[in-house]
């Protein structure tokens, strides 16, 4: 092949042209231009002079002016904070005159009660196919939130906004036939406008996709005409010869090679390892060399080294060679074994790359970057594609300039596109979710045919109700744009401790961007970053601090929750609470198709968890600041929450108790409000139970206003029978007794996390509730299937040994912490740890452990459990 044959040939200024069309005139924010193309090119050169004073705001993302600003289509979406939100919520307030006018919304609507039941909604919508990303909330499930606590005309914010759902579900609000789809009693049919934030440039460059003006014929035209020149320019890269005939390379399979441990021959994996005939991968085989048996697990990867022009530099990664050939023919598909042409072909475009200009860049620090450095020496995101794909995915981001629906296209098919996509036996292959992974046999794809299909994919996002949304980049620690009180409704679903690593996980695709996440705000659990639980909390309390600002008083805010680790949780409640919120219900979201480890294990977990909260109104927030006495409004604030509580609700055919009207809990949301406040405790326990007796009406345990409780007992006759209290959860004994009365049939860990969680209470200061699994291992048994049970009482005596002989073993090791010259006080032991600790030295009349130990721990831990308190004062006496 000549070097004429592979220089690469760029557009003719006309070849690209659309085709003229004479515009409308476009109004946005008061001013008009003569297209959207003016309308476009006006914000951007806004948004330029604007950068200097953004650039101070926190998460501001890396990346070069030019670069943020041809990611932009402002104002309605900036690859930065968005300077003009404080403008939209203007015009869309005018816009709530004008519908009231109309009858479609009231002035004074309010919501008094929360969304409590539990939802589960598919994931195989078309809205939601187009685009990959780590988590998404399937829209329709976030429509039945926005119908109940917003109406038309309302403002939805969502601080941590992935690709936008919550704000397709605030547009598809006004769509008739999506609505009634839902069966959601009194829904009003109307748009709500959406304003997403999120820290990640390619999180919110997706949610523009799917949420702002979109023109479908434009787009498959054009995308189709960027298909077309990259064929004439690189379609040679993806022929292969079969019979002396041309056909098209559909995807090739490439194999690590490994290293014998007894000769040191280099395997070939596929070679080996692989027999399409009998269709079975081996985990051994014989080295063709030396006989020896060879498994991955015994042997090396091979390493070459070679120049990278790109990096001006030598680099080692691991050996791969392409193995099989994936091919189309006149219409039929076959496969082959590589060849000598084939081979011929990949050296021609590693020429072809030497007259490319072509980007790359170098990967974030972190976990999982880390990893895959580890494993394959990759650090820059060319080392994650074979050299073709790269060179083609490099040409399609020319081709689309600043066009923010090309370039989402592109990011579309990166994974697929890369070497993380696994070869398997069916020819499913997939990406590994949530890590960097590159299989040992792994696909090549052809980027035009998976371009050409995703042309379908985005065509099918299409709704009628686009255009009502703002996009921005924030950090969620620090919304400068948004003012007051001036949102309608909060829906979130944030990121929750260690769960994902997103801005390391999403800079395969920032990387085609050029512009990457500012992680510096990123509220994730990070060791390489170096962000404990603390931190997390820290940036989660700062976040939610913002949403309490912007959110107006009486109204919503809803959390989903998706992790699995009590700590996340309890810190996610204390947050919520210590900003001022109030909880009031927490229920079950299913998003029925979960991850590979959600549909195939029985620990993990199917269920997210709902937790809905509010901002108290003026009113009590106005009642509490004129208050000199502040215990004499604590009732007060108690009938605004009984008020916000659901007053009836069922499980199957029976009648369940709503336990946040439990006086504990009433009690718990007063003490958290007024601290947060900064008041003094107005009572203690006994005298709230008191005046809650004498202002409300109890039934079944709960309280009720006068007027809930003639709705609940009007409802639960309609119920045949009653779920009573459950236990609460707030100490590992605590736990234990409401595992043994759940376990009375057998369940999965899956089917126990959710209500675990929802019943769970925060432990006792200086106390520490194990997790759920532990709990299970130390106290129960597990069958063959997977399910949980009671123990039998012949073989509960050996798991009591055993459990046993665990605590004595973690309190010996609080005695040796405790034992150490200037050991501190320990802010995190366990109850049960720490009594079981205390009875045993008792018996062996160790007195001075009880004391070294009880001298360490939290006084307040100390004197308010009296098992405790009674070991150490007797120990005390006798040392």
């Amino acid at each position: 092949m000549s070097s004429k044959d592979i220089s690469p040939r760029l557009f003719l200024d006309d070849e690209f042209e659309e085709t003229k069309i004479v515009p409308d005139k476009v109004v946005c924010l008061g001013m008009e231009f003569p297209s959207e193309d003016a309308r476009r090119e006006y914000f951007r050169a806004e948004l330029r002079k604007k950068l200097p004073e953004l650039k101070q705001i926190e998460g501001f993302p890396i990346g070069e002016d030019d670069d943020i600003i041809n990611l932009s289509d402002p104002p309605y979406y900036t690859a930065c904070p968005n300077p003009w939100l404080n403008d939209f919520i203007e015009e869309w307030e005018k816009e709530k005159v004008e519908l009231e006018k109309e009858g479609k919304r009231k002035a004074n609507f309010e919501v008094k009660t929360p969304y409590a039941a539990d939802v589960s909604e598919g994931k195989n919508n078309p809205i939601y196919m187009a685009h990959a990303y780590h988590t998404k909330v399937p829209h329709p499930a976030i429509m039945r939130y926005i119908l109940h606590y917003t109406q038309p005309g309302d403002i939805v914010f969502d601080g941590f906004c992935g690709t936008g759902m919550t704000s397709v579900a605030a547009q598809l609000c006004g769509s008739e036939n999506d609505v009634k789809a839902l069966k959601e009693e009194n829904a009003q049919i109307g748009v709500r406008h959406g304003i997403c934030s999120d820290l990640s440039p390619i999180a919110s460059l997706i949610a523009a996709t799917y949420n702002l003006k979109f023109d479908p014929k434009a787009f498959e035209r054009k995308a189709l005409r960027i298909l077309e020149q990259v064929e004439k320019e690189l379609g040679w890269m993806y022929e292969t010869e079969v019979d002396g005939k041309k056909a098209k390379i559909n995807y090739t399979i490439w194999s690590d090679v490994f290293v014998c441990p007894s000769c040191g021959n280099e395997i070939v994996l596929w070679d080996e390892a692989v027999d399409l005939d009998k269709e079975i991968m081996k985990d051994s085989f014989p080295c063709p060399h030396c006989g020896n048996t060879c498994s991955k697990k015994n042997m090396e990867k091979a390493w070459e080294t070679s120049y990278d022009s790109l990096l001006n530099k030598t680099v080692t990664l691991n050996k791969k060679v392409p193995v099989r050939v994936n091919y189309t023919l006149s219409g039929k598909r076959g496969e082959k074994n590589i060849d000598a042409k084939d081979k011929n072909l990949i050296e021609n475009t590693n020429l072809y790359k030497l007259n490319l200009n072509l980007y790359t860049n170098k990967l974030p620090f972190g976990e999982k970057t880390k990893a895959i450095k580890s494993s394959n020496h990759i650090e820059y995101l060319h080392h994650f594609f074979h050299l073709r794909n790269f060179i083609l995915n490099n040409r399609v981001s020319d081709l689309s300039g600043k066009d923010i629906y090309l370039q989402s296209w592109l990011t579309s098919i990166i994974q697929n596109s890369s070497s993380m996509y696994k070869f398997r036996l069916d020819r499913k292959g997939g990406i590994l979710n949530g890590t960097f992974f590159i299989p040992s046999l792994n696909i090549e794809q052809n980027p035009i045919k998976l371009l050409k299909s995703k042309i379908t994919d985005f065509n099918r996002c299409f709704y009628e109700t686009r255009g009502n949304s703002a996009i921005s980049v924030n950090s969620a620690t620090s919304l400068y744009n948004l003012p007051n009180s001036s949102v309608d409704y909060i829906f979130i679903d944030p990121p929750f401790g260690a769960n994902i690593m997103y801005s390391e996980l999403n800079s395969i695709w920032e990387g085609w961007l050029k512009v990457t996440t500012n992680n510096k705000e990123e509220a994730i659990i990070n060791k390489e970053q170096k962000k404990s639980l603390f931190d997390y909390q820290s940036l989660m309390y700062k976040s939610f601090k913002e949403f309490y600002r912007v959110l107006k008083p009486g109204k919503w805010i809803t959390i989903e929750f998706s992790n699995t680790s009590a700590s996340v949780w309890n810190s996610i409640q204390n947050a919520l609470q210590s900003v001022g919120f109030v909880v009031v219900n927490v229920a079950a979201i299913d998003k029925k198709q979960g991850s590979f480890n959600a549909v195939t294990t029985t620990t993990a977990v199917k269920q997210d968890l709902v937790i809905t909260c509010y901002k108290p109104s003026d009113a009590i927030i106005e009642k509490f600041e004129k208050s000199e006495d502040k215990a004499k409004t604590a009732m007060d604030f108690i009938e605004e929450l009984l008020v916000h509580l659901p007053v009836h609700l069922s499980k199957g055919e029976s009648t369940t108790v709503v336990i946040e009207r439990s006086p504990k809990i009433l009690f718990d949301r007063l003490i958290s409000y007024y601290v947060q406040k900064g008041y003094a405790i107005p009572m203690d326990a006994q005298e709230f139970q008191k005046q809650l007796r004498e202002r409300f009406i109890e039934r079944d345990g709960m309280f009720f206003t006068a007027s809930q409780a003639i709705e609940y007992e009007r409802k639960k006759e309609k119920c045949s029978g009653f779920v009573p209290m459950a236990l609460f959860i707030s100490s590992e004994a605590e736990g234990i007794e409401w595992l043994k009365r759940e376990l009375q049939n057998p369940q999965t860990y899956s089917d126990l996390q959710p209500e675990w969680m929802k019943n769970m209470l925060p432990p006792k200061k200086g106390d520490v509730l194990p997790e759920l699994m532990s709990i299970l291992e130390e106290n129960f048994i597990k069958d063959e299937e997977g399910n949980w049970r009671n123990p039998d009482p012949e073989k509960a005596a050996d798991l009591e040994i055993i459990r046993n002989r665990r605590m004595m073993k973690e309190f010996n090791m609080y005695l040796e912490q405790a034992q150490k010259p200037k050991a501190k006080r320990m802010k995190d032991t366990r109850l049960e740890v720490l009594r079981y600790g205390f009875k045993e030295c008792y018996k062996q009349k160790n007195y001075q452990a009880i004391v070294t130990v009880g001298d360490h721990i939290l006084e307040s831990l100390l004197q308010e459990d009296e098992v405790l308190l009674q070991y150490y004062d007797i120990a005390s006496s006798r040392v």
